[in-house]
């Protein structure tokens, strides 16, 4: 599966746990998406979102026992799209982003498309 019109685009990553960083970036790479940077903890986030240019970013909402709230706080006012990634259903996402598209992991290849596909579309 590729992205249609949109691969080529770039993705902040953060998450804190390793193999599934290392997955959700094999997944990107195949959806035909490039992975501009990664993250595993709150403050390489925060200093990555600063330093790195990127289209979209997909964001865990808890990093390490934090919540990724200063992260997406910083990458709203760079007017970036963003995804949260999240075990704990939107009900776990911080309050002020409920709005926002969120992926229930495990996710699979498709809905993580769909799901960059949308938020590229809408901003």
């Amino acid at each position: 599966m590729t992205a249609t019109g949109l691969s080529g685009r770039s993705v902040f990553l953060v998450e804190d746990e390793v193999m599934i960083r290392m997955m959700v970036a094999d997944m990107l790479e195949e959806l035909g998406y490039k992975v501009a940077a990664e993250a595993g903890d709150i403050n390489e986030a925060l200093r990555l979102v600063q330093a790195t240019e990127f289209d979209i970013a997909i964001l865990d909402v808890n990093v390490n026992g934090k919540v990724i709230s200063p992260v997406a706080d910083l990458i709203r006012e760079k007017g970036c799209p963003f995804i949260f990634a999240t075990g704990y259903g939107s009900s776990g996402l911080p309050e002020q982003y409920r709005d926002r598209p969120a992926l229930q992991k495990p996710f699979q290849l498709d809905a993580l498309g769909k799901t960059i596909e949308a938020a590229l579309r809408t901003g």
